[in-house]
């Protein structure tokens, strides 16, 4: 059998990262078997289609490395792969119900349906149609479609007995038919709902796998009667279990951006994670551990790694919670590993959004220490502020002295500090770091040059927390070193 799965969203919206999730595990599986994936969008709810959103949506699926082998944008065999444009598909196999006896049309009206719901809501029956129009005879459906009453298409489900419904996570899954009522798979307005098009899609694109949430397995007996009514080998159902919160208190929320919960920020659409300052393999990586484990106790691994052992039934079919703190490890795992010019044109432009211009030459100057103490790519601003603005000076020279390096030594330090870097020649890491250190050694109690070179990093950035020492004076540059010190110096005086 050749491996066909899909991802296919409704544009009406932001990509949630849920999605993002259920497209990756389709996507691993077609391409661990060297099968296709397809993206196909599901747009016939048209009342909540969000213009912009197809776009959007194709764009946050790439930047997370998800390519598809056939879709809206790239075509294939078995298009178009927007549901609109296949109007015409739906209502040929909706009549082929229909002239089968498998489905009806019916005619009930707004109004109808509401009192046909009060009705039997009050006899405890939540249903909402009591399938009055199952058995209309022929000459009366003629009538009323001569009057020109609207209406839709309803499946004729089974009355009675049971539907196994065969779950790849959780076995035969059995439901009563009576629980059922009979289903609207054609609408008024000649489109169908998800139950009639995704069935004919799946069937005549030749979906091997079908991936889905769990919350959709409680209508899949509809589905699966759909499937023998039309004949149809049904594809391999995968309903994926439900992702929580991170305190495990419910399911992810899809509130329209991030939230916080017990103090962390929970973040919910693709495009925050996007923006957020992680890098898309990061992400990746983080999702395959929600409901799956790559085994050998192993956290970190590459999409091309994963791809050689992943297979669907072995997710888990029990709900997972998103440990996002789990996420923020793993971006700086990944952090750790790029090349300093790469890091550094991926943090300018969260340093600009904060106001701060840096160039690429000092950044790539403070890279390399750097990314050991990034989590997330706007880490870097906290660290990094000194570089674009100017920061305030020691409020005394108190501030910037030392149990062993007293104000009289931190003074004469600090002196020979500006003397040298003034006319240091070259200007260089190796050099500075070499000398600074040496006045270290020479000026403070202890011999030990720790507490002078700590001292005078917070005396040139004006910042607890920074790169390196040297790397900062180099970032700085001579000029601006040089001139801050020349501020400092008259505080011991």
């Amino acid at each position: 059998m050749t491996v066909r799965t899909r991802f296919a969203p409704s544009p009406t919206g932001y990509l949630h990262i849920g999605g993002v999730w259920a497209a990756l595990f389709a996507w691993l599986y077609a391409r661990r078997h060297d099968g296709q994936f397809l993206l196909r969008i599901e747009d016939t709810d048209t009342k909540r289609t969000v213009p912009g959103a197809l776009e959007s949506l194709m764009a946050s699926l790439r930047w997370f490395g998800l390519d598809w082998d056939e879709g809206p944008d790239v075509g294939g065999p078995y298009g178009p792969y927007i549901q609109t444009e296949r109007k015409a598909l739906y209502q040929k196999w909706a009549n082929w119900l229909i002239e089968n006896d498998f489905a009806y049309k019916c005619f009930a009206t707004p109004e109808e349906l509401a009192e046909m719901r009060r009705e039997l809501e009050a006899k405890g029956d939540r249903s909402g149609y009591d399938r009055r129009y199952r058995d209309l005879p022929v000459e009366e459906v003629v009538k009323l479609e001569a009057e020109g009453r609207p209406y839709v298409v309803r499946f004729k489900m089974p009355l009675d007995g049971q539907t196994a419904v065969p779950d790849l996570l959780r076995g035969d899954v059995i439901f009563d038919n009576d629980q059922f009522t009979d289903y609207v798979l054609l609408k008024s307005n000649g489109l169908p709902t998800y139950h009639l098009a995704h069935v004919v899609d799946d069937h005549f694109m030749q979906i091997s796998h079908i991936t889905r949430g769990v919350e959709w397995l409680n209508t899949a007996p509809i589905h699966v009667n759909l499937f023998k009514a039309f004949g149809w080998e049904m594809p391999v159902l995968v309903h994926l279990p439900v992702i929580l919160n991170p305190s495990g208190k419910g399911k992810l929320s899809k509130r329209h951006q991030a939230f916080t919960e017990a103090g962390t920020e929970i973040l919910v659409r693709a495009s925050e994670f996007m923006e957020g300052g992680y890098l898309p393999e990061a992400v990746l990586n983080f999702l395959a551990n929600i409901g799956w484990t790559f085994g050998d106790d192993i956290e970190k691994f590459t999409m091309d790694e994963a791809m050689a052992r992943f297979d669907l039934a072995d997710v888990s079919p029990s709900p997972t919670k998103l440990p996002y703190s789990k996420l923020d490890w793993l971006n700086g795992q990944y952090i750790q590993e790029m090349e300093p010019l790469a890091l550094a044109q991926a943090v300018r432009p969260y340093l600009e959004a904060a106001g701060l211009e840096v160039n690429v030459e000092a950044l790539l100057v403070v890279m390399p220490p750097m990314r050991v103490r990034l989590k997330r790519f706007p880490d870097a601003i906290g660290f990094l502020r000194f570089l674009g603005e100017e920061m305030p000076l020691p409020e005394s020279a108190e501030a910037i002295t030392h149990k062993h390096l007293p104000l009289d030594s931190a003074a004469a330090a600090f002196r020979e500090a500006r003397n040298l870097l003034a006319n240091l020649e070259p200007f260089t890491l190796e050099e500075i770091s070499a000398k600074l250190f040496a006045i270290g050694e020479k000026h403070t109690a202890n011999g030990k040059a720790g507490p002078f070179l700590g001292q005078m990093r917070f005396a040139v950035t004006g910042q607890k927390v920074s790169p390196p020492l040297f790397e900062s004076v180099v970032a700085l540059g001579r000029d601006r070193v040089v001139a801050r010190l020349d501020q400092i110096l008259p505080l011991f005086a």
